[in-house]
């Protein structure tokens, strides 16, 4: 018997909170405002792996941005 392990497909607004060490409220903000994207799932907010890559990718580019400044 084999075991099949499922890769999560989307997480949480409050997992991606944890995930970035930011306190829940931050977080839906940021879903809220289109910082992070996300995706409706009936009543909740659904937000997938890449785009908490997107999030990260873009937010070290704008700090090493700032750095060059």
């Amino acid at each position: 018997m084999t075991t099949t392990v499922i890769e999560r497909k989307w997480y949480t607004t409050a997992e991606v909170a944890e995930m970035l060490g930011y306190g829940l409220s931050k977080t839906k903000m940021l879903v809220l405002t289109g910082e992070i994207r996300s995706i409706k799932d009936g009543r909740n907010r659904r937000i997938l792996p890449r785009y908490v890559d997107e999030y990260i990718e873009r937010r070290a580019l704008e700090a090493e941005q700032g750095w060059a400044a």
